[in-house]
């Protein structure tokens, strides 16, 4: 009879345990917006390729804390947009990679977007390290802007020169790094998304080079599909 008892109660915690593991259908999302208690928060998706639509929309009233499902069935870039009712800014919309599963987003009203720490997505953590990257090219091509208005100002035409050379070739430096993030990353659907929305008018060469990566998995993909289309088509008119 103990015996018995022991399996019973080893039957149910396995199937207790096959029951925790079981897989999230869509995407569990939560987390905290510290400092925002009274408004609401979208979730946005991009239709047709240009305009931002709400799938999802949370009540802030006295807590900063939110918790919701979405409908997700593969990974994909959404949008979390703040209204802040009377009170107005431009740091109300951040970008994060979705997937299927459980994610967490924790940040602030003040610093939306800078603050911003989001985890539960391979292809968000990878993001984050890729605009890493990029932040030290942004700031350097500023660097040379404010450096060209200076020589503009001065009519500094042979400094001018200069720094448009610097310019030129800070902007090879970010298509050459991109590409190869993109094709060290091609199993990730991060990869053709970056292509698209970073880089559209890199040469034909490096848009052949970036197809080409992608695997078989990810060329079925959302944004796999729709790199192995731009980059067909960019063919044709052969540029």
């Amino acid at each position: 009879m103990r015996k018995i008892s022991i399996c019973l109660l080893a039957s149910a915690l396995i199937l207790s345990c096959a029951k925790e593991k079981k897989p999230i259908d869509g995407l569990e999302l939560s987390g905290t917006i510290k400092g925002f208690k009274k408004g609401t928060l979208y979730i946005q998706r991009i239709k047709d390729d240009s305009i931002l639509v709400p799938i999802d929309s949370i009540k802030f009233e006295g807590t900063s804390e939110f918790k919701t499902h979405i409908d997700l069935k593969h990974p994909e870039m959404l949008y979390l947009f703040i209204d802040r009712g009377v009170s107005n800014s431009v740091d109300n919309n951040l970008p994060f990679f979705a997937e299927p599963g459980a994610m967490t987003v924790e940040t602030t009203l003040d610093y939306f977007t800078a603050d911003a720490v989001i985890k539960g997505s391979k292809n968000q953590e990878l993001y984050d390290q890729y605009k890493v990257m990029m932040s030290r090219l942004i700031d350097k091509n500023l660097e040379l802007i404010q450096m060209g208005l200076i020589a503009k100002k001065d009519n500094n035409l042979t400094r001018l020169d200069s720094i448009q050379k610097e310019q030129d070739e800070n902007l090879k430096r970010r298509y050459l790094i991109t590409t190869n993030f993109i094709v060290n990353n091609s199993n990730y659907e991060i990869a053709p998304y970056i292509a698209l929305a970073e880089i559209p008018d890199v040469s034909l060469k490096y848009l052949d080079t970036i197809d080409k990566s992608m695997s078989a998995k990810i060329s079925k993909t959302k944004y796999g599909k729709k790199l192995r289309t731009y980059a067909e088509e960019r063919r044709k008119l052969g540029e």
